[in-house]
């Protein structure tokens, strides 16, 4: 017999799921009639119709998807709430997109085909439509099987694979495919490193030591001041680069500036909060929720002003052509189709958001208020340093990249720990219980320098009556590895950046040719 409670909860859980479905539905809907309003009729006005249509789905996903980068680590380190962070980051998404999402954004993506070798208006738009399609089908699928992809390796593959099969192979530009190809590389490499560098530099500065509050005291406003010259440094750079151009070295004086200022007013704030603390490392955590709040908001709305245009970019491109008559490599922006992105991109956040934040934030690896700080600190430097040489990277690339950084870490950190403790076990084979004991409460309670100290001294020691040799050893201390890191969700995300070009390619020149049968007399 079915249980009553088991009935209930599928019961509900179907009503969400009609919940959130008839929300998407209205917003599409209320999208086609506001479209139908503006245009004149005739097939010009179907297809931009169906491509504002398409855009709304598009910035759905946008932020079904991308978004949870920016707010997952401090969700899964109980930083903010999943409702919290929701509204935060739907605040911020929108306000970006709609404050510094700028009066103008190119439509042929990162310049991936050459737009002179597009046949004519009409073969633009179904490119542009095929394109856009294409993108938010794929964003859907990675959404539905929990793949946190970049949203605009997607858009970039739309482009190619319907500019492909518009011209031909000749209009793609094979040397920035091998960039975008460079990146799934460069991009969770760069993020990874740079989280586990301030994850180690944390540790060793603050909980390794035995006076963990007063170490805090001292470096903690060191780091926020970090924090804040590399979110002004990008934000400047990235976010507001549409109302008002700067230069980097401008950029970085501002920031510097600000981090000053951060850093006078963190000093006493953080002696005030440890005054309350324990002398435990734990209590660290608590010193960076407020920063990590900050950071959630600033890289949300950052997302917003960049990543919009992934949603209304070709749709501003299809208007820009109906309007104009013309093929386009940048199109003005109409209000209305920026309030697509905008509204788009926080609606589907929303609805679909939760399922990608719980993976970045929770299912990859556990992460606290430390680990989160590092990560989003991260994502903003490492675009920073990218930007600056010229490579190209993914702003999804490099949080998730981050978040398995520091996972790596930390498996790294207690791998060798408990190779430690063997090795000091090793060592007092021939003692008494008692005084194996005794040492490992001193190596316990001693800080980084002293555990060092004890560990140089007890090799230093005669070695001859050891219980084990050292190859017996180490095939030892391979026992004490431990996986903090969960591979089945690596492996499952690596594919998913890896087929996300050329799956959008193949979708994108499979509607081309669709859209092509259906309007060509």
């Amino acid at each position: 017999m079915l249980k009553t409670e088991n009935v209930e909860s599928a019961v509900q859980r179907n009503r969400d799921e009609l919940f959130r479905f008839g929300t998407a539905l209205i917003f599409i809907v209320g999208i086609m009639l506001f479209t139908i309003v503006r245009t004149d009729g005739g097939i010009d006005g179907i297809l931009l119709v169906a491509a504002a249509m398409i855009g709304g789905y598009m910035a759905m996903n946008i932020g079904a998807n991308d978004v949870a980068n920016n707010v997952g680590p401090a969700v899964g380190s109980h930083a903010i709430t999943l409702t919290g962070a929701i509204v935060i980051a739907a605040f911020f998404e929108a306000g970006g997109a709609l404050i510094a999402g700028g009066d103008v954004v190119g439509t042929i993506k990162s310049g991936i085909i050459d737009p002179e070798l597009v046949a004519d208006r009409d073969t633009f738009i179904w490119l542009m439509i095929a394109a856009l399609l294409a993108a938010a089908v794929w964003l859907n699928f990675a959404t539905v099987v929990g793949a946190p992809v970049s949203t605009t390796h997607s858009i970039v593959g739309g482009v190619l694979g319907a500019g492909i099969a518009s011209a031909g192979w000749g209009i793609a530009d094979w040397s920035v495919v091998g960039k975008i190809a460079a990146s799934w590389v460069i991009s969770p490499l760069m993020g990874g490193l740079i989280a586990a560098g301030f994850l180690y530099v944390i540790k060793r500065t603050i909980t390794y030591k035995r006076d963990v509050l007063g170490a805090a005291n001292r470096m903690v406003p060191v780091f926020v001041a970090i924090m804040a010259w590399a979110f002004t440094t990008y934000l400047i750079l990235k976010g507001v680069k549409k109302i008002v151009s700067v230069s980097f070295p401008v950029a970085f004086l501002v920031g510097l500036g600000l981090a000053g200022a951060v850093y006078v007013l963190m000093r006493p704030y953080i002696a005030h909060r440890t005054v309350a603390l324990e002398n435990h490392k734990a209590s660290v955590n608590d010193l960076f929720t407020v920063p990590l709040i900050f950071a959630a908001a600033l890289l949300s709305f950052a997302h917003g002003a960049n990543d919009v245009a992934n949603a209304v970019g070709p749709l501003a491109g299809i208007n820009d052509a109906i309007v104009g008559g013309g093929v386009t490599t940048s199109a003005a922006i109409p209000i209305w189709v920026m309030a697509v992105g905008a509204i788009g991109i926080a609606l589907g956040l929303a609805l679909y958001g939760p399922k990608l934040i719980r993976t970045v934030g929770s299912e990859i690896t556990e992460l606290d208020k430390t680990r989160a700080f590092c990560i989003a600190l991260a994502a903003a430097i490492t675009v920073i340093i990218a930007s600056q040489l010229g490579l190209p990277v993914s702003s999804t690339h490099i949080a998730v990249g981050g978040v398995f950084g520091v996972g790596f870490l930390r498996e790294y950190i207690k791998s060798s720990y408990a190779n430690m403790l063997e090795q000091i076990r090793d060592h007092h084979a021939n003692h008494d219980p008692e005084a194996v004991d005794e040492f490992l409460a001193r190596f316990e309670a001693a800080d980084v320098a002293m555990k060092g100290e004890m560990l140089r001294n007890m090799k230093a020691q005669d070695s001859q009556d050891r219980l084990l040799g050292k190859r017996e050893r180490r095939d030892l201390g391979r026992v004490h590895r431990v996986e903090l890191v969960k591979r089945n969700l690596l492996l499952r995300i690596a594919a998913a950046w890896i087929v996300t070009v050329p799956v959008a390619a193949v979708l994108a020149a499979m509607f081309f040719f669709m859209l092509r049968g259906m309007l060509l007399p």
